[in-house]
């Protein structure tokens, strides 16, 4: 089985390095909200929208009807307009902590969940606290790692990368081009740079056992 060391080294060799987030912490902060259960493209058309009110000074001022205004693109606009004006908040008011205790606050502010507070810490603060999101849960079940828990998954790469919130940003982002190009729910298992995939094996073998009995009939 691969490391996560190897599994970076393969998608940086097939991706090229990644984009960073943003370079403003707000804005990440922001984004990592609206993203819940919505297309980046939705996030992008709604941080037109907002210009340069997309800042804290401005979020903390406006109404929660202004706000979920001009973020409905985005969808379920309410919740994300409460969540939002939490962590500006929180933020404006963010005093020097370690990660455990920033990740903490973050948890106990409703509608932020561990990947949200993940991806704000790293992106947002460069602590490095690495994201588990779905791409990453079904590309380790389709290696045939066979981790159970979200605990398993984070000692798995914690334990095997330096403990860096570059490359903890730079390899989530890797995970996530990889999920949309060849391992999203359908898998696109061509051209794909992990042969040791059991998934793909799987696939593959069934895919020459039809054309054995096509190839017979």
């Amino acid at each position: 089985m691969l490391t996560a060391l190897e599994i970076y080294n393969i998608l940086r060799e097939n991706y090229g390095q990644p984009r960073w987030w943003s370079d403003d912490p707000y804005t990440v902060i922001v984004q990592a909200v609206l993203v819940q259960n919505t297309a980046w493209s939705n996030v992008e058309k709604t941080t037109l929208r907002l210009g340069d009110r997309l800042n804290p000074q401005y979020i903390n001022a406006v109404s929660a009807e202004e706000l979920e205004t001009l973020i409905h693109p985005c969808g379920f606009q309410k919740a994300k307009a409460r969540t939002i004006k939490a962590l500006t908040e929180w933020f404006v008011s963010l005093e020097t902590k370690n990660r455990t205790e920033m990740r903490n606050e973050l948890l106990s502010i409703k509608g932020i969940g561990e990947e949200t507070a993940d991806v704000i810490l790293v992106y947002a603060f460069h602590q490095p606290s690495f994201p588990l999101d779905a791409y990453t849960r079904r590309f380790l079940d389709r290696m045939g790692y066979g981790f159970t828990k979200d605990s398993e998954r984070r000692l798995f790469f914690e334990e095997n990368l330096p403990l860096d919130a570059t490359v903890y940003g730079y390899f989530h982002w890797l995970l996530l081009e990889h999920g949309k190009t060849h391992c999203s729910k359908t898998m696109k298992c061509a051209l794909c740079p992990f042969s040791s995939c059991t998934s793909r094996q799987k696939n593959n073998q069934s895919v020459f056992t039809v054309s054995q009995i096509l190839s017979s009939t």
